[in-house]
């Protein structure tokens, strides 16, 4: 297999001179190419005077057994790729929108060791149709411009939608009242009206977000919804990140590490743990078994890895209490111990099934719900927006309450 470049006539020597000079070559930031890849020799200044335009040649691949075969390091990765002769080679196989390699976001996921393979019939293999179906999700240019306006809003303090505007009337409230120092009086209707604008805020931050979710990864998400889970689950006082437990049990006779993304202490000191996942597609998968619907792949893998977690937690015993306590000391508050009791976990994530499916499919979602309401509590964020719009609710009419009296 053969990868033919020719570079624009006025800047045809551009890949020579790398060569020449540093040994190796990237075109178009995909594909990686040493000198000894080159197919015959550098070319001199004759030749490019000479002929209209100049033709690389690198060795790319061979075929083997149906399959064509790419060496990852031609293409940047420490995967080797294979692809089946049914899928003809095309630039867009390797290369998307803006130069972004294909196969380096597959690469990223994929575990160490191995081959990334498309078209085949072994376990792990990526079939054909998916892998079509991958190359229409990645991100266009138009996608591309909008997350990185999104980033920078991130960085100058701003939100992206309507978000700035809710920020700004909270600020506005609160600047209209003075704040209740210690020989104020306890004003009832003013303490809610400044909860009111809070979780207001909290609200459209939120709406603003889902209605730009595709630009933001699932650390965004983590960062935004910290900042509110206090306020939004009023029964936790401390928020732990990137909690490090012991797991006694996956390999015998040796404890490995494993990491908890948030875990959230309540009054009592009890640990759960919350998963926070990307608010991207539907609770339940598309189609239906014998007309039931049943969860999708994210939900399951979020609810078995939630469950390990809580496992390894409950197994790790009056030892994992005191080195969480001694750990975390610094987060929690004055003489408080972490205990490991029945600990439960939260999942967040995807959004509710739409159209005329969400009828029909709502009695199964809360039967899922409900087969693991002893030990986790699933919500979408939906559920989190009906959330927030039952707190305004009730604040509000608690403000009416006390105009009235």
């Amino acid at each position: 297999m053969v990868l033919e470049y020719e570079p624009e006539s006025w800047d045809a020597r551009w890949v020579r001179n790398k060569l020449r000079t540093e040994g190796r070559v990237r075109i178009a930031k995909v594909f990686h190419f040493e000198r000894a890849d080159l197919l015959g020799e550098l070319p001199s200044d004759d030749d490019f005077e000479n002929i209209d335009g100049f033709v690389y040649r690198f060795r790319f691949g061979s075929r083997r057994a149906g399959f064509r075969v790419i060496e990852g390091r031609r293409l940047g990765i420490v995967h080797n790729v294979r692809i089946a002769d049914a899928l003809p080679l095309e630039r867009r196989l390797f290369v998307a929108h803006r130069d972004m390699s294909i196969f380096r976001g597959l690469s990223a996921v994929m575990p160490a060791g191995g081959e990334i393979v498309i078209g085949s019939a072994e376990d792990g293999s990526i079939p054909i149709q998916e892998f079509e179906r991958l190359l229409t999700k990645f991100p266009t240019t138009t996608e591309l411009d909008r997350y990185a306006r999104a980033r920078v809003a991130d960085v100058v303090g701003q939100y992206v939608d309507g978000m700035a505007d809710a920020r700004r009337h909270y600020e506005e409230y609160m600047s209209r009242h003075k704040a209740i120092g210690a020989t104020d009086s306890l004003d009832t209707e003013e303490l809610l009206e400044a909860e009111l604008a809070k979780y207001q805020l909290i609200r459209d931050t939120l709406r603003g977000w889902l209605a730009a979710s595709e630009v933001r990864v699932e650390r965004d998400w983590q960062q935004l919804l910290m900042k509110f889970l206090l306020l939004i689950f009023p029964k936790y006082v401390a928020i732990l990140e990137n909690v490090q437990i012991a797991d006694l049990y996956s390999t015998p006779g040796r404890s490995r590490r494993r990491f908890i993304d948030i875990a959230l202490v309540d009054a009592a000191g009890n640990l759960d743990v919350i998963e926070i996942k990307r608010p991207r597609g539907s609770l339940l998968a598309g189609g239906d078994y014998r007309e039931n619907a049943f969860p999708s792949r994210e939900l399951s893998g979020t609810i078995m890895q939630a469950e390990k977690y809580l496992f390894h937690l409950s197994k790790w015993g009056l030892n994992g209490e005191r080195t969480l306590t001694e750990r975390y000391a610094a987060k929690l508050p004055p003489g408080m111990s972490i205990r490991v009791t029945n600990p439960k976990a939260i999942v967040i994530l995807g959004r509710d099934p739409t159209g005329e499916v969400w009828g029909e499919q709502a009695v199964d979602l809360e039967v899922v719900r409900r087969k693991y309401a002893n030990v986790m509590d699933i919500m979408s964020y939906d559920d989190l927006l009906r959330r927030l719009d039952n707190v305004i609710a009730s604040l509000r009419r608690r403000i009416d309450d006390e105009t009235d009296i």
